[in-house]
């Protein structure tokens, strides 16, 4: 009893979370993959690059309020990491109830999450980790430089890096879109019934 009422706890909590996130969440992602795809693959010019990497950590707010941008978004991350995974057993429950069941967003949404949660988690504590820590800390870049190994996969080489950043933003661009539409705000709303048409018990 106790695991259920916390499964529907952590549902509620990644509910109401999600739906503030998801444009600065889509945001991250779309000009995180811009950013080392372009520097990588096209060879856009670094000052080119920067607008992207701009949006990417919020300093179109201001330096000052950059690693609070960073931090807020970041956290929220962790939130939905941490909330998805405590329900990511009752949904292998649930497509192992509904097997031969269609594929639905649902399904795509629990099938991804297990996937990309640690790359997801890993990415967003590295991320504050490293904004805060040169920003606040007033760490120096090399003090720091493992966090952005780690953010962007650097351990991978240079071929490998720019696929992981793809992939790690393809996978929370898709958890986004799955998971917005699971919650329904963007249905239309059913008509109240009138009076007259309701059925008298």
């Amino acid at each position: 009893m106790v695991k259920i009422n916390q499964s529907r706890e952590f549902r509620k909590l990644h509910r109401n979370i999600a739906p503030i996130l998801f444009i600065p969440l889509l945001l991250s992602a779309l000009t995180g993959i811009a950013y080392r795809l372009g520097r990588s693959w096209f060879g856009i010019p670094k000052d080119t690059a920067e607008i992207f990497l701009a949006i990417h950590q919020g300093t179109f707010l201001g330096k000052p309020l950059e690693p609070v941008y960073v931090s807020l978004v970041g956290l929220g991350l962790v939130g939905l990491v941490i909330t998805g995974f405590g329900m990511i057993r009752k949904s292998k429950q649930s497509r192992l109830n509904k097997a031969q069941s269609k594929l639905t967003v649902r399904t795509i949404h629990s099938i991804v999450a297990p996937i990309i949660f640690l790359p997801l988690l890993a990415s967003a504590v590295t991320g504050i980790a490293y904004r805060v820590g040169e920003s606040w800390l007033g760490l120096s870049e090399e003090q720091i430089e493992l966090l952005m190994t780690i953010h962007q996969g650097s351990y991978f080489g240079s071929f490998g890096k720019p696929i992981y950043v793809f992939l790690v933003g393809l996978g929370l661009i898709a958890m986004l879109f799955t998971g917005i539409s699971m919650t329904g705000i963007f249905r239309k709303r059913r008509s109240p019934v009138p009076e007259s048409e309701q059925i008298d018990d």
